[in-house]
């Protein structure tokens, strides 16, 4: 199957699979995954194309919610929830087999290595989306919907409070985000992490400026 026809086929799978009602995981963060992971792989060495698009519309396809307790078993849900729909796209099993792997490694919260260059270059791709502007607009997105607040007024920037990501955004960037580039698995794609993460440096130190506060990370 060419790509073009491929991806058609998965973006009619993805639109009819989705419920829009978030828009972190939707088909344009999907679109974005595509890209980048294809980007990556292509410096990086090439690797099966065909697998990366697949692994990029599916790896979400079971997206459950940051404080569910089954959060961290997602990329396991989806991999398996993906191999009918790569069969019905003709796959071969060698290849469902490598898509699957990717979507089950790409996950952060799953903490499972990834094996191939396919599944490095979906997993840096995905981190990838947690970075830079789009990370920005998603984490106070994804604040709004766990009812988090924004930052702690008194102490914005936990200089003497222990670190809170799920009560305090701000908290999340020192938590996570700002470490997510010494966790990429490609040099293409820890590059591409620096320079997003240093986005997220500058708004912090606006951020703490606005504020009249230093800024410790």
């Amino acid at each position: 199957m060419q790509h073009n026809d491929l991806i058609a086929r998965l973006e009619a799978e993805f639109m009819a699979h989705d419920d829009g009602s978030d828009a972190s995981h939707d088909i344009n963060h999907a679109r974005r995954v595509m890209r980048a992971a294809l980007q990556i792989a292509a410096t990086e060495g090439g690797g099966d194309e065909g697998v990366i698009i697949a692994a990029a519309y599916l790896h979400d396809w079971v997206n459950l919610p940051k404080n569910d307790p089954n959060r961290s078993r997602a990329s396991e849900f989806s991999a398996e929830a993906a191999r009918p729909i790569l069969a019905s796209l003709g796959f071969a099993p060698d290849r469902i087999e490598a898509t699957c792997h990717a979507i089950l490694t790409h996950s952060f919260s799953a903490n499972i290595p990834p094996r191939t260059l396919e599944a490095r270059a979906l997993q840096d791709a995905d981190r990838l989306e947690a970075l830079g502007a789009i990370g920005l607009a998603r984490v106070f997105a994804i604040a709004g919907q766990l009812g988090s607040s924004l930052f702690d007024g008194e102490d914005p920037f936990a200089k003497s409070r222990p670190l809170d990501d799920r009560r305090y955004a701000v908290d999340h960037f020192e938590v996570k985000l700002l470490r997510l580039p010494e966790t990429m698995q490609t040099a293409t794609g820890r590059n591409m992490a620096e320079e997003r993460a240093e986005v997220m440096r500058r708004f912090l130190r606006s951020l703490a400026e606005e504020l009249g506060h230093a800024m410790p990370w």
